[in-house]
């Protein structure tokens, strides 16, 4: 493993969380197109132990991280697995330690149109709203959905418009934005499900499981 991801005061960093199970040509898409369209200097992938959310747990974690690293190699993305050292499960307990190690430095969450409409059933949600910039990247059909989302009427009056998307992370939360792109077909449950990518200690993951 990689030690502890390295920022400086004043930089804007992009937060994409996940358990990558698998990585793939999606997950970097979003990622180049959030350091563009966000400003950001940095992006930190945060492969997670577990989701919470989830109830079949996910491949090995070295073989995660291995295989997102593989997937993206970019001189101002790292893979990282700072929730297992952090011992933290949940995003809002994440950022509040990042935010604590790193002062100075302009975190943004970055997170698909598809978290947006169950953001709500993240623990304390409101506060990483409160407290984190958040950028959600979506292909059109999923925008519409995610914009009748309770996070996003509850917070529509913090809704920065696509066209000021750059300044983003420098802006006091609450403060979101909504950017439009194409994305790649492919997914996490697909590869799952064609059984190209394996546990390596309990053979194929199963398919049911989400994204």
């Amino acid at each position: 493993m990689q030690g502890w991801p390295q920022a400086g005061r004043g930089q804007r960093v992009g937060l994409l969380g996940g358990s990558f199970d698998p990585a793939h040509e999606g997950h970097a898409h979003i990622t180049r197109v959030a350091m563009r369209r966000f400003g950001l200097d940095r992006v930190w992938w945060l492969v997670s132990p577990g989701n919470p959310l989830k109830t079949n747990g996910p491949a090995p974690m070295s073989d995660r991280m291995a295989r997102a690293r593989d997937v993206m190699q970019h001189p101002r993305v790292q893979v990282t697995d700072v929730e297992t050292r952090l011992k933290t499960r949940y995003t809002a307990q994440t950022l509040r330690r990042l935010m604590a190690r790193y002062p100075g430095v302009q975190f943004l969450w970055l997170m698909g149109a598809d978290n947006l409409s169950q953001f709500h059933r993240w623990q304390d949600w409101r506060w990483i709203m409160d407290h984190v910039a958040v950028g959600v990247l979506a292909r059109p059909g999923d925008r519409l959905a995610a914009g009748f989302s309770p996070a996003a009427r509850i917070y529509r009056g913090a809704r920065v418009p696509a066209r000021a998307s750059g300044a983003l992370g420098l802006m006091t939360p609450p403060a979101w934005c909504f950017v439009n792109l194409p994305l790649s077909d492919q997914s996490s449950t697909a590869l799952r499900k064609a059984g190209t990518w394996r546990k390596r200690d309990a053979g194929a993951i199963d398919p049911a499981s989400l994204t």
